[in-house]
């Protein structure tokens, strides 16, 4: 104590470590396969880790690379959004490159919120997000997703009725962590309707795009009257599988993406110069690339969910992403599933994460637990083989 005061900002004494660094901390300890946090355990294409080698030995990027990110990234933005959903956009500037999405929608929040406003959120929602809305002063108001007929569903009446007078934005995410959901043509219709009806701002965190197994991603920016109000954010990590580069970036109107630079200077100013390079030459990697990632991960989908389910867990298959929701209520006796999540690596040697730390509505999560299957082959069978054997007592 200082004066009296904690020396924590209290906006931000609701949160404390991170479930995925107590997971992770939890798996090291005991020895476990850990399915908890979402990180591949193999590194993406030789090809793309050499143009960053390239980079570092030429000299590119080794010193402050420009504010926005290197031209020959931003051009390459550019290209894959126009390339992939006939989105034209002028990197120098309508582009902003960031480290990692998770300071991308964090530079967007603080950019565009005042204290009091609200965001709209979809719950269970990955952890940042409430972090980073109280730093910027703004209030969540959480829309849930609920469980129907082995999915996730948006219900858009729920999500209408959350938006208030005090409403700046709708913060959204699809592919959805830590649910699978992918949103439908005609969901993400009505929240373009929504956001053009009621004037708001709307943030989406696309870095799961590549990743989708059913359906179609579709960008809420190629929405009717959404390229001047959405803020679309994506990065290298999940696509590319080099999550520890953490290069990120934005695509809006140069008056949304200044905005959000203006905060952006203040936070890492610039980083990863040599990587940006190298990711300038992923984005541009064959549709044979990210069709034999989807392929991959599909399968690895299916062996996770088909062992989850053989070991007696109720499945929540995923539309994207790479992540499974699972209920552990069909165990038997079993309704906590941060308590569950704590005992698994004693009972089996494997590490989930319990959803209920995604909610404001702790109740709702409670039961469910997911599993990420962003690992190689053997480890996910050793993994299934594991949890067929946990003990029901």
């Amino acid at each position: 104590m200082t004066q009296g005061r904690p020396l924590l900002n209290r906006r931000l004494a609701e949160f404390g470590t991170t479930i995925f660094a107590e997971m992770t901390a939890l798996a090291v300890r005991t020895g476990s396969i850990n399915l908890g946090q979402g990180f591949p355990d193999t590194d993406g294409p030789d090809e793309i880790r050499e143009a960053a080698v390239r980079a570092l030995r030429a000299g590119h990027g080794n010193q402050y690379p420009p504010g926005p990110g290197v031209p020959e990234l931003r051009t390459a933005v550019a290209e894959h959004q126009q390339r992939r959903y006939g989105l034209v956009y002028d990197p120098d500037t309508e582009v902003l490159v960031t480290t990692g999405a998770t300071e991308a929608v964090a530079a967007a929040l603080l950019a565009l919120l005042e204290p009091g406003d609200e965001v709209v959120a979809l719950e269970p929602y990955y952890d940042s997000y409430a972090a980073c809305i109280a730093m910027a002063g703004g209030t969540r108001v959480p829309v849930t997703l609920h469980p129907h007929d082995g999915a996730y569903r948006l219900d858009l009446d729920e999500l209408r009725a959350a938006v208030t007078p005090r409403t700046r934005l709708i913060l959204l995410n699809t592919p959805h962590n830590p649910t699978g959901t992918v949103l439908t043509r005609d969901e993400l219709s009505a929240v373009a309707e929504l956001a053009c009806e009621r004037d708001l701002l709307v943030v989406t965190d696309e870095v799961y795009e590549h990743l989708v197994f059913e359906g179609e991603h579709i960008p809420l920016a190629s929405f009717p009257g959404m390229r001047e109000r959405t803020v679309t954010i994506s990065s290298a990590g999940k696509t590319f599988s080099f999550t520890g580069w953490k290069v990120g970036w934005i695509t809006a109107s140069p008056e949304l993406v200044t905005a959000v630079r203006s905060a952006k200077q203040f936070l890492t100013y610039v980083s990863g110069g040599p990587l940006q390079y190298a990711v300038a030459e992923a984005l541009r990697l064959p549709d044979s690339y990210f069709d034999a990632l989807r392929a991959d991960l599909r399968a690895k989908r299916d062996l996770l969910s088909t062992g989850l389910a053989e070991a007696g867990f109720g499945v929540y298959e995923p539309a994207g992403t790479y992540f499974v929701t699972t209920d552990i209520r069909p165990l038997g006796g079993e309704q906590d599933g941060l308590a569950f999540c704590r005992a698994l690596p004693e009972r089996c040697g494997v590490v989930a994460v319990p959803n209920a730390v995604f909610y404001d509505h702790r109740d709702q999560g409670a039961p469910f637990v997911r599993f990420a299957f962003c690992k190689r082959t053997e480890v996910l069978t050793e993994a299934v083989s594991r949890l067929k054997g946990l003990d029901m007592r």
